[in-house]
């Protein structure tokens, strides 16, 4: 693990920028002592920098936390094969057209999940090296990742996973597999993933610690308040 860039930010938070191989991250920590890790996600490949993640994740560098993100394969701004952009390019355009979308997504989603896993777990393994991080490991983001981390990665003790992403059918049936502590975010009036399937979801889980929190509103409109009680979920598991 290679640090190219750090600032310190008004808050305090040290913000780090790294490479791994191919992986490009951002390490957010504050204070010297080892703090326990958050490995966190943004749904189906945004960008690492989306800026609802990065607010999220200085939040809980403010609380106490070391907070990681990477841009996995297919992810964020690295490279995607022609098959992918092809996916992609159906997908907007049913969209556009108003015509059933699952299975495009299954097609796109399921392979940014393996090769997504691969890249989370090594980079666990480098995060884990430094001085700073002292574990245990929590992971908060991107439900379809954070399903297979917690199944394949029996270094992750705890999971905060946001109802809005598609999740595809492997990850679906792993769901029954999921033993840690989980915190279930659901926005009610989710445009884009209809609220039956996320309650199925929800009580697929084989975890017995499970939490589920609803708030009214859209796919973006999860309150901030939520980002309080999930550091508090992390704090209950991690610290």
């Amino acid at each position: 693990m290679r640090f190219t860039s750090e600032q310190r930010l008004d808050d305090g938070v040290l913000e780090r920028e790294f490479v791994l191989g191919e992986i490009p991250g951002t390490l957010w920590t504050r204070g010297s002592e080892p703090a326990p890790l958050i490995l966190m996600a943004h749904n189906n490949g945004l960008p690492k920098g989306d800026s609802r993640l990065v607010a999220r994740a200085r939040r809980s560098a403010a609380y106490g936390y070391a907070v990681a993100t990477i841009d996995a394969a297919g992810c964020g701004d690295r490279p995607r094969s022609p098959a992918d952009e092809q996916t992609r390019a159906d997908l907007r355009r049913a969209m556009r057209a108003g015509e059933p979308v699952d299975e495009i997504f299954e097609s796109l989603v399921g392979p940014l999940v393996e090769g997504a896993v691969p890249e989370w777990r090594t980079t666990l393994d480098a995060l884990l090296a430094l001085p700073e991080i002292g574990g245990p490991v929590g992971y908060s983001g991107w439900t379809a990742v954070g399903i297979r981390l917690a199944v394949a990665e029996p270094r992750i003790a705890a999971a905060g996973l946001f109802a809005g992403g598609f999740v595809p059918r492997a990850q679906r049936e792993e769901a029954r597999q999921v033993t840690i502590p989980l915190l279930f975010l659901l926005q009610w009036d989710d445009e884009g993933n209809p609220r039956q399937r996320a309650l199925d979801l929800f009580d697929a889980f084989g975890t017995k610690e499970k939490t589920l929190h609803a708030n009214l509103g859209g796919h973006t409109g999860t309150p901030w308040f939520e980002a309080e009680d999930g550091n508090r979920f992390f704090g209950r598991h991690l610290k």
